[in-house]
């Protein structure tokens, strides 16, 4: 069994995340690339996007601090802290509102 902190890991990569051009870090903290469940937290700096993109699998959205707009065509639903966004099956993006942390969970087919 393994044990982490989301929030300490959240505060970690934000401070990576601004040291960063693009305003974004990430980092696996379950599965990967060779397994069907992936869990990823991503910090975005306020102002910063994950662009549109293609939905690898089913996927949702656990916000853990801050403010996101998760945007599919002309559709878009907010997220704030304790909030599940389920990710649509098209394409999408991610933008911050301010500062913001979540944790992505992926299941590919």
């Amino acid at each position: 069994m393994e044990k982490s902190s989301l929030t300490a890991l959240a505060r970690e990569l934000m401070v990576s995340a601004k040291s960063k051009n693009s305003g974004r870090s990430a980092r696996t903290v379950f599965g990967g690339h060779e397994r069907i469940l992936r869990q990823t937290v991503v910090a975005l700096t306020a102002g910063s996007s994950l662009d549109d993109h293609d939905n690898p699998g089913e996927a949702t959205i656990q916000v853990l601090s801050g403010r996101i707009l998760l945007k599919c065509g002309e559709v878009q639903w907010e997220g704030s802290p304790g909030d599940h966004l389920v990710v649509p099956l098209a394409r999408h993006r991610v933008d911050a509102v301010e500062d913001s942390a979540f944790l992505l969970t992926v299941a590919k087919p």
